[in-house]
């Protein structure tokens, strides 16, 4: 099979699986949860603290938060959008919290104790994206 045939194979299926998350449909649901901070530290998670309970690789920067398990039933699965209210920027589910926790979210800070320890402990309200069932 020469390039431009193999180039085209794979524009194809990127055209088709954009248009099929084109036609998804979403809504957003709000939850009121308690919010608190993290960082990659051992201390505050395990022996490897760049890596989440879903696989994935955190790195300073990252707008992401971990979430109770219970939360995870509610729709705020893997890679789910969240808006955070009092804060700009849209973050992404990428860890999941101990199952002693309920109803909280925990807000990645990267290294940045500091900011962490500012942010402390509240109420907040959530917004999050969940596909519409059809």
């Amino acid at each position: 099979m020469d390039c431009l045939t193999r180039f085209s194979i794979i524009a194809l299926f990127f055209c088709f699986s954009c248009e099929e998350q084109a036609t998804q449909k979403y809504e957003w649901k709000t939850i009121e949860v308690t919010a608190t901070a993290y960082n990659s530290l051992v201390y505050q998670t395990d022996s490897d603290p760049y890596l989440t309970a879903f696989g994935d690789s955190l790195t300073p920067g990252l707008k992401c938060i971990a979430v109770s398990r219970d939360l995870l039933r509610l729709g705020l699965k893997h890679n789910t959008p969240v808006v955070i209210e009092g804060l700009d920027h849209l973050y992404l589910v990428k860890d999941k919290m101990h199952s002693r926790w309920q109803n909280k979210i925990d807000i990645y800070m990267g290294n940045n104790v500091k900011a962490a320890k500012l942010w402390g402990r509240k109420k907040v309200t959530l917004k999050y994206q969940v596909p519409l069932l059809e």
